[in-house]
């Protein structure tokens, strides 16, 4: 989870900061969350830079379109005509102060999700757009972790994680796994929200969590191995368990 803009699985039902749910919200961070059901909604939120500025309003907001021009390398005309379409799905909304193009905008919340499943083929179609759009997000990212990790101290090189699994699961092994890394990750997604509880020296990390059914692979027969062959032996001493390519 990060700030980056964020799939969670959770009920659908937002909390705002602010809002009467706020202490809602300081104990279970996850909660503030914003749910995309309608197909144009899913589809909007699909533009990289849409996803980019939700991302960057959620980390360092409120911002103007103006600042957020600077930030992203975007014209402010384009960070104006993004904020706006985010807007009309309630996934940024204007703060107090300023005026026009200097007015501040803000994250309704912390947290986006979508349905997993749905009888309606707009909106199963729609939401495999914005998975497809946001996976190619995470390895652009992830891209330029890798390009620029040279530069990091030893100890952050040491720690972060670039690997993968293979595991047989039935699906209510993999959702219990999902809920149990939820767990372990809350204490610190409380921090997106209290900049006073985060340690001097804790750094924004992106910790992706990908999961899917292996399909029937060319001259594989469908078998896997469990290992970590597919990325964790390129930035380890040894295979890791997480999330990286399979």
């Amino acid at each position: 989870m990060g700030k980056e803009p964020e799939r969670i699985t959770v009920d659908p039902e937002s909390v705002r900061s602010g809002d009467a749910g706020a202490s809602q919200s300081r104990s279970d961070p996850f909660a503030d969350r914003t749910h995309l059901s309608d197909p144009r909604a899913l589809r909007a939120y699909a533009h990289p830079t849409r996803m980019e500025l939700v991302g960057l309003l959620r980390r360092e907001g409120p911002l103007t379109a103006t600042r957020a021009a600077e930030l992203t390398g975007e014209s402010v005309a384009s960070c104006s005509y993004h904020l706006r379409m985010l807007a009309k799905y309630d996934l940024v909304e204007q703060a107090e102060g300023g005026r026009g193009r200097e007015k501040p905008w803000r994250a309704t919340a912390q947290f986006t999700d979508w349905p997993e499943y749905s009888e309606d083929s707009a909106v199963i179609d729609a939401s495999a757009a914005l998975n497809v759009a946001l996976a190619e997000n995470y390895f652009a990212k992830m891209t330029r972790a890798l390009e620029q990790r040279a530069a990091l101290p030893r100890v952050w090189q040491q720690a972060e994680q670039y690997g993968d699994v293979s595991l047989y699961l039935t699906a209510d092994e993999l959702a219990e796994l999902g809920d149990q890394i939820t767990e372990l990750l809350r204490p610190y997604a409380e921090r997106l929200q209290v900049p006073a509880s985060r340690p001097v020296d804790a750094r924004l990390v992106s910790f992706l969590r990908v999961a899917f059914v292996r399909h029937a692979e060319a001259g594989g027969g469908g078998a896997s191995r469990t290992t970590g062959e597919a990325a964790g032996g390129a930035c380890h001493e040894e295979p890791q368990v997480g999330d990286g390519a399979v």
